[in-house]
């Protein structure tokens, strides 16, 4: 087993590795992290949601565990005074900005990549600079909010 430190891993420890980051994003939510990794691709299309605000539009899609911001969606650029007492909404904005995953375009941010959330409610939180209910914030192209849709 001469493996060279620039190899990829073997296939048993790649699906440890998945094992374990799905059980991950199971149980930050619970403790209240909000996880989030970065995807190439959203994988099965589902109903595009936008949030928006002010005049910023963010498109995305539920998957099963989370949403699937897209590439192109906007963000505010400041930080709403609430997000202070939120400091996890912070750190996740700033993470998504130094990985260059969110750049500054002007009077906003646009997401370079498309970035998957444990919740609508992270990503409508790192969209609009402050604490959201994503049920409310994220909403189909008829203007029906996500709380409505699951009623």
């Amino acid at each position: 087993n001469n493996q060279s430190s620039g190899s990829k891993l073997p296939e048993s420890d790649t699906q440890d590795m998945e094992v374990f980051l799905g059980k991950m994003q199971q149980v930050l939510p619970v403790l209240g992290v909000d996880a989030f990794v970065t995807t190439g691709s959203p994988g099965r299309e589902t109903v595009l949601l936008t949030c928006k605000i002010k005049n910023l539009v963010a498109t995305g899609s539920l998957i099963p565990n989370g949403i699937v911001v897209r590439v192109g969606s906007e963000a505010v650029l400041q930080e709403r005074d609430s997000a202070k007492k939120y400091p996890s909404v912070l750190a996740q904005r700033n993470k998504l900005i130094e990985e260059g995953h969110l750049i500054e375009q002007g009077d906003h941010l646009v997401f370079t990549k498309a970035v998957e959330f444990s919740s609508p409610s992270a990503a409508a939180s790192v969209i609009q600079g402050g604490s959201a209910n994503g049920l409310h914030a994220w909403k189909t192209k008829d203007g029906v909010s996500l709380k409505e849709l699951e009623a």
